[in-house]
């Protein structure tokens, strides 16, 4: 065993049973499952500083007390986390208590747009310095670095770009400002998963913006059911969350795009025709 990883967990009082065994669905970080005489463990191997930012995340997701499920942080150093194992499967009380918890979530708010640190979205390193207004928040931190990178990498030509800048100056004029509540911030399906607990979060990118942030990307990447917004909503959905939904799912399909190339340059084009018919 890594001499770091075995000192990490001796600090946490855990003591190993075996080898850290690899598990599937770690396309950026090394991801371990581990057996200890005080149960079994999730180990992440990664880059320090998103591993750090991961660690934050967590705690403050487990800190809303919004009812959803979190794996606790049992020790983090030197690129490992060290984190509470999920059962999954078995009874679960479904999407309708996934709606609640998250409607809870966003309930908590700070003063500003952001978040005390950056963190990442996937291995996108992703800023987050406070900015009192959410258009300009999601103008300046989220869409326009994306279009840089995307535009560095030659993914992205002169006319798209001009486009989706001016979305993103025109916010202003249809967006109103609104209550910084905490996100997830990568909140697709495969976040989210069903223990006999409830429903759990995990792996988050979180800051404090629009709440639709996470609902448009549970959207994109995850397709909830009726019975998710009925209890999220509780009969009070906005008469404008279509064109909230397509604006907050732009971010996420321009980051895809920088991770996985131009097989995504179709859907942000899609995306953005729909906002500029708005």
């Amino acid at each position: 065993m890594d001499e770091t990883l075995a000192s990490l967990l001796s600090d946490a009082g855990l003591t190993p049973r075996g080898e850290p065994q690899p598990l599937g669905g770690g396309d950026i970080a090394e991801v371990f499952r581990l057996a200890a005489d005080q149960g079994e463990v999730v180990v992440k191997r990664d880059d320090p500083e998103r591993l750090a930012g991961e660690a934050d995340g967590l705690r403050a997701l487990s800190e809303a007390r919004s009812g959803l499920v979190v794996p606790e942080v049992l020790a983090e150093g030197d690129g490992w986390l060290v984190m509470e194992a999920l059962q999954t499967g078995g009874p679960c009380r479904g999407e309708a208590s996934l709606g609640e918890g998250l409607r809870r979530l966003h309930a908590v708010t700070g003063d500003a747009h952001g978040w005390p640190r950056d963190n990442a979205c996937g291995c996108t390193p992703q800023p987050n310095a406070p900015l009192p207004d959410g258009r300009a928040f999601q103008r300046d931190r989220r869409l326009l670095p994306l279009v840089d990178a995307c535009q560095a990498r030659g993914l992205m030509d002169a006319r798209l770009r001009a486009r989706i800048e001016a979305i993103a100056h025109g916010l202003e004029a249809w967006l109103p400002d609104a209550p910084a509540t905490l996100v997830h911030g990568d909140l697709w399906s495969g976040n989210v998963l069903f223990t006999p607990r409830g429903p759990a979060l995990i792996d988050p990118a979180v800051y404090r913006h629009y709440p639709e942030v996470d609902l448009a990307m549970l959207a994109l990447f995850g397709s909830p059911g009726e019975a998710f917004f009925e209890a999220y909503w509780n009969g009070r959905a906005p008469a404008d969350w279509p064109r909230r939904e397509t604006l907050f799912q732009l971010y996420p399909l321009l980051n895809h795009l920088l991770l996985f190339g131009g097989g995504y340059r179709g859907a942000v084009e899609r995306v953005v025709s729909r906002l500029e018919a708005a």
